[in-house]
């Protein structure tokens, strides 16, 4: 089945949190400062697909407290549409908080109860419109770890979306801080069977498989049911898979601050342009050269490129010169 005329591009579903960043210490005996944002990878990858032009929409549940309001007014500075967003009056908006040392970036959550976490089955009667308006419904790991709800409706989502012909990206964002392996395992391995494109890390991948090598991630992803699978590489750039051929994107070089959201905005930036109408070779540069651009600012929203930061790196690496 296909639509007809979808009235969207994306819809995305999952948890958007408020962020503590922490910022460089200037010395050593500083106490931490940090930087408030906003975050939740869905989110995030909702608000890079509408900077990249894309038309899009959330779908979530927030508390009706103070920062539930933040988000909603950054939704609709960011042009993502939150009709089918639900308040709850019992349960708060989700915080997380990032550090950063020589190791990279770590999460401390406080998310235990959150409204997100409360999100059933049942919310599908909100959302159900939004998805068949949709080309692409847009989920993630952690749509799934959140709860044992929360990964209901995430499925309840997705066998909706394939009954009515919009197609299912899955990021595979494994944290394992919140839900064991075996579980992550079971879950995504069924979310993978549901999604028409598999977005996951090499990370990722080795925790929930065991396996290291990229070409036996994207078998084992197609094996699973995914049509297409990007495996993102880091600093390396991706290798896309249509099934029938792969093809390598190189990453580009800069200097990361900050990777907190580079996977979501690749997400993001990919799904905008595929809806766009771009090949998956075409859309996998694109959205590369987004996640560069988006490690080099703190934070998880603030530094998600606009199209033409997006455009001028690309112009810049096909005549060989810095961006």
């Amino acid at each position: 089945m296909t639509h007809p005329t979808p009235s969207l591009h994306i819809v995305a579903l999952g948890e958007a949190m408020v962020e503590f960043n922490q910022r460089p210490h200037e010395h050593a005996d500083d106490a931490p400062l940090y930087l408030q944002g906003f975050g939740g990878d869905t989110s995030n990858a909702a608000i890079a697909a509408a900077r990249a032009g894309a038309s899009v929409a959330y779908l979530t549940r927030l508390g009706t407290d103070l920062w539930g309001d933040r988000l909603m007014d950054l939704w609709q500075r960011e042009n993502v549409d939150t009709t089918a967003v639900l308040r709850e009056r019992q349960a708060p908006t989700g915080i997380y908080f990032v550090s950063h040392d020589a190791q990279g970036h770590h999460f401390s959550y406080a998310r235990a109860g959150s409204a997100a976490s409360r999100m059933q089955p049942q919310d599908l009667s909100h959302w159900g419109d939004a998805i068949a308006q949709s080309r692409w419904l847009h989920l993630s790991g952690i749509s799934l770890a959140i709860s044992a709800t929360a990964c209901d409706a995430a499925f309840a989502a997705m066998q909706h979306a394939r009954s009515v012909g919009t197609q299912v990206a899955l990021d595979s964002n494994l944290r394992l801080s919140l839900w064991p392996l075996a579980r992550a395992q079971a879950c995504i391995r069924h979310a993978v069977s549901l999604c028409d494109l598999f977005l996951p890390s090499l990370e990722d991948m080795t925790a929930l498989t065991g396996l290291s090598q990229a070409q036996d991630i994207i078998a084992w992803s197609h094996a699973q049911g995914a049509a297409q699978v990007v495996l993102k590489l880091g600093a390396d750039g991706a290798l896309a898979s249509d099934g029938q051929s792969q093809r390598q994107v190189p990453g580009h070089a800069v200097q990361a601050v900050d990777a907190t959201g580079a996977g979501d905005c690749f997400a993001g930036n990919l799904l905008a342009r595929l809806a766009a109408g771009d090949d998956l070779w075409t859309a996998t540069a694109y959205a590369n050269a987004a996640a560069s651009l988006s490690v080099q600012g703190f934070g998880a929203v603030a530094p998600l490129p606009r199209r033409d930061d997006v455009l001028n790196v690309l112009n810049s690496a096909s005549k060989g010169t810095p961006a």
